[in-house]
C-alpha cells in the first residue's frame, strides 16, 4: 500500500512550456514563413510590402479588400509566388492549442496493462442498456424513460480477476455525435444487434463510428431467445459492412445470446479479456493524468460535475486540472457507487468536483500538480471563446438582418447535462421548415432560471423556453405565466423533435398578442449624426419600456410599426418611463418625425392554450 502511494506522489509531470513552438512571421531565406491567416496590415509589416501594394495586387484581380481584410493561406501563397518568394505554413503550438496537441512519449519499460475501454453501440431498443444491466447486475434499464437510455454512463467492473470498464451510448439518432465521441476513447466496441430486428440505420453509424476511429468491433446478436430470432440474417447483413462472422471465414468475433436471461454473456466477457490482451492495451500509471470528458452537468451543492475516464496516468485528489477553458482543483473524486476515492487509475471512470465551469462532453482534460502553467493557458482559452462568441454573435446578427422577411421562432433551451444539450441543439438545428427560422437564443445545462424567463420576454418575438430532463419551479412558472412566457417539458427526445416540428409548420403555431403598454406624444425633435432623430416625449399614459415595440400616428392614422432600440430620462438610459414624465426616444430605422406624433407603444406575448 505505502509503495503504490509513493509511486503516485512521484508522479510525473507533462512539461507544458517544453511543448511550445513558437513561430517567428517573416521572411527567412527566401521564404515568407506564417503559421494563420493574417491581415493585410500585419502581412504588409511582415513581408516588407505596403498595405496599398498588396492592395492593389488583390483589386486587379478582382478582390476588393481592405487593410483589415483577413488573407486566406491561397491569398498569402499567391502574393508571395508573384514577388519570387517561396511561402511555408507552419504549425505554431501556443497556450490556446497546447491542449490538443499534447505529446506524452512514455519509455515501454514504463508502461504496464491496463483495462479495455469497451463501448457499447447499436440501434435502439436492440438491448445495449439491458446488456449493460446484467453484466452489472442492476435494472437501470426500468429507471430510463420510455426504455430509451438518455445520457452516456461509464462503469468499471471486475470479470474473473480483469477489470472492464464500459460506456453506454443512446441509440438515438440525435446523439450520433455522442457516440461518434464514444468510439473515439474506446478500446473495443460491442455491436448489439437484436436476432429478430437485424441491423438499422443507427446500427449502421455505429459501424461507421468504430471504423473510423479503428478499433476492433466484437458484435453481440442478442435477443435469441425470441421466437423469430434469425441470426443468418444477422451474419448475412454483417458480411455486406466488411463485418464477417469468424464462423463465416471471417475476422469479426461474434457472439449469439440473450442479454435478458444472461445467455452468452460470459463468452462476451472472455472475447473482450482475450481481445484486450491481445491488442496490449497499455498506459503509465506513474504520470500525471489525462483522459476524456464522457458527461458533465451541474449538481446541487457540488456545482460543475464531470464523469471522465482516465486513459493514461493516474487522476489524484488535488490535482488541477484544465479541460478546454474550465480549470479547477480536484476536490473529489466519486466512482459509479458515489463512493470517494482517493486516487484513479488508467480505464477508471470517475466523477470529478472542483471546476470553475461545465466542460463540453467528449473533451480532453490533463493534469497537473501545481497551478504554475495550467491556469494561464485556461484563462487564454477562455479569452479566445469569448472572441469566438463574440464573433459568432456577429455573424448571426448579419444573417438575422439578411433573412428578416423570414418567421422566425426563438427558443431558450435548457437540460440536465452538457451531453443532451449538444444532442437537442443539434436537433433542433436540423428541423427545416420552408421560411421559418428557428433560433436557439440561449442554451445551457440546469434548471429554468428568472434570467431565462426576462430573456425570453426581451428577445424579439419572446423565445419558447424548451426544457430537456429539467423542470421551473413554482415560483418560476408564476413569472412566466404573467409574462405570457410558454415553458415546454420535454423527457423523451423524440416527442421533442416531434412536437417542436408542429409547432415550426403551424400545427401547433404559437399565436402572438399585442398588449398596449403606454402612449407618448412627441413634443421636441433633434438629430444626431450617429443615433439619427430623436424623439423629446411626454409620456401621456401607461408605461413605456425599453424594449416595447411602437405604432406611429399623425393625425390618428397610422404611418409606421417599428421598435424602440433607446430610451432615456435627463441623462440616464433607462428600462422603463411612467406617465407624466419626459423621456427621449429613439426609434428603429425612423427618420419622419413630427411634434405632436402620437407613439404608440406594445409589447408582444405569447398567447397562452386553453
Amino acid at each position: 500500500m505505502n509503495k503504490s502511494k509513493k509511486k503516485i506522489d512521484n508522479r510525473v509531470s507533462i512539461n507544458f512550456k517544453k511543448q511550445l513552438e513558437k513561430v517567428e512571421i517573416g521572411i527567412k531565406n527566401g521564404v515568407f514563413i506564417f503559421s494563420s491567416p493574417l491581415s493585410i496590415t500585419e502581412f504588409s509589416t511582415k513581408i516588407n510590402k505596403t498595405a496599398s501594394e498588396i492592395l492593389k495586387f488583390f483589386f486587379l484581380k478582382g478582390q476588393i479588400l481592405n487593410i483589415n481584410s483577413i488573407l486566406s493561406e491561397e491569398q498569402i501563397g499567391e502574393f508571395c509566388l508573384e514577388n519570387n518568394l517561396d511561402f511555408e505554413k507552419k504549425k505554431e503550438i501556443n497556450e490556446i492549442n497546447i491542449l490538443s496537441n499534447l505529446k506524452i512519449n512514455d519509455e515501454a519499460d514504463k508502461l504496464s496493462p491496463r483495462p479495455p475501454i469497451v463501448t457499447i453501440m447499436g440501434h435502439v431498443d436492440h438491448g445495449k442498456t439491458t446488456l449493460l444491466d446484467y453484466i452489472r447486475k442492476t435494472k437501470n434499464a426500468s429507471n430510463e424513460v420510455g426504455g430509451i437510455t438518455q445520457h452516456i454512463g461509464a462503469y468499471q467492473i471486475d470479470y474473473k480477476k480483469n477489470k472492464i470498464t464500459f460506456i453506454d451510448t443512446p441509440g438515438h439518432a440525435a446523439f450520433t455525435k455522442i457516440r461518434a465521441r464514444g468510439a473515439n476513447i474506446t478500446d473495443i466496441v460491442v455491436l448489439v444487434v437484436a436476432a429478430d430486428d437485424g441491423i438499422k440505420e443507427q446500427t449502421k453509424e455505429a459501424i461507421n463510428h468504430a471504423k473510423a476511429a479503428n478499433v476492433p468491433i466484437i458484435v453481440f446478436i442478442n435477443k435469441m431467445d425470441k421466437p423469430n430470432a434469425n441470426p443468418e440474417v444477422v451474419m448475412s447483413q454483417l458480411s455486406t459492412y466488411d463485418l464477417t462472422p469468424e464462423e463465416w471465414g471471417g475476422e469479426t468475433i461474434v457472439v449469439k445470446g440473450s442479454a435478458l436471461s444472461g445467455n452468452g454473456v460470459d463468452k462476451l466477457l472472455d472475447n473482450i479479456v482475450t481481445l484486450g490482451e491481445i491488442n496490449e492495451i497499455k498506459a503509465n500509471p506513474n504520470r500525471t493524468a489525462t483522459g476524456t470528458v464522457i458527461e458533465s452537468k451541474f449538481e446541487k451543492g457540488l456545482g460543475p460535475v464531470a464523469t471522465v475516464i482516465v486513459t493514461n496516468g493516474t487522476l489524484k485528489k488535488n490535482d488541477f486540472i484544465i479541460v478546454g477553458s474550465a480549470f479547477g482543483k480536484i476536490r473529489l473524486l466519486i466512482d459509479e457507487d458515489n463512493k470517494k476515492m482517493d486516487y484513479a487509475l488508467p480505464s477508471q471512470p470517475v466523477k470529478i468536483i472542483g471546476l470553475d465551469q461545465l466542460p463540453e462532453a467528449g473533451q480532453n482534460f490533463v493534469v497537473d500538480i501545481s497551478t504554475t502553467f495550467i491556469k494561464d493557458i485556461s484563462e487564454k482559452i477562455k479569452q479566445e471563446s469569448v472572441i469566438e462568441r463574440l464573433k459568432q454573435r456577429y455573424e448571426s446578427n448579419n444573417v438575422n438582418n439578411e433573412e428578416s422577411d423570414n418567421k422566425c421562432i426563438n427558443i431558450i433551451l435548457k437540460t440536465d447535462t452538457h451531453g443532451s444539450l449538444e444532442a437537442v441543439s443539434t436537433l433542433l438545428k436540423n428541423i427545416n421548415v420552408n421560411k421559418i427560422k428557428l433560433t436557439i437564443i440561449h442554451s445551457a445545462v440546469g434548471e429554468v432560471s428568472e434570467t431565462d424567463v426576462q430573456l425570453a420576454r426581451a428577445s424579439k418575438p419572446p423565445a419558447i423556453i424548451v426544457c430537456f430532463n429539467v423542470f421551473a419551479n413554482n415560483n418560476i412558472k408564476k413569472i412566466a405565466n404573467n409574462f405570457s412566457i410558454k415553458i415546454l417539458n420535454y423527457d423523451i427526445i423524440y416527442k421533442l423533435s416531434e412536437e417542436i416540428e408542429k409547432i415550426l409548420k403551424n400545427e401547433l403555431e404559437p399565436e402572438y398578442v399585442e398588449e398596449a403598454t403606454g402612449i407618448a406624444i412627441v413634443r421636441q425633435i433633434w438629430s444626431h449624426s450617429k443615433i439619427g432623430k430623436i424623439a423629446g416625449c411626454f409620456v401621456e399614459n401607461g408605461e413605456i419600456h425599453r424594449s416595447d415595440y411602437a405604432r406611429i400616428f399623425r393625425n390618428e392614422k397610422e404611418i409606421a410599426n417599428t421598435k424602440i432600440i433607446s430610451l432615456r430620462h435627463i441623462k440616464e438610459n433607462i428600462n422603463k418611463i411612467s406617465a407624466n414624465n419626459e423621456c427621449g426616444i429613439v426609434l428603429n430605422n425612423i427618420d419622419d418625425l413630427n411634434i405632436d406624433d402620437k407613439i404608440k407603444c406594445y409589447k408582444l406575448t405569447l398567447k397562452q392554450n386553453a
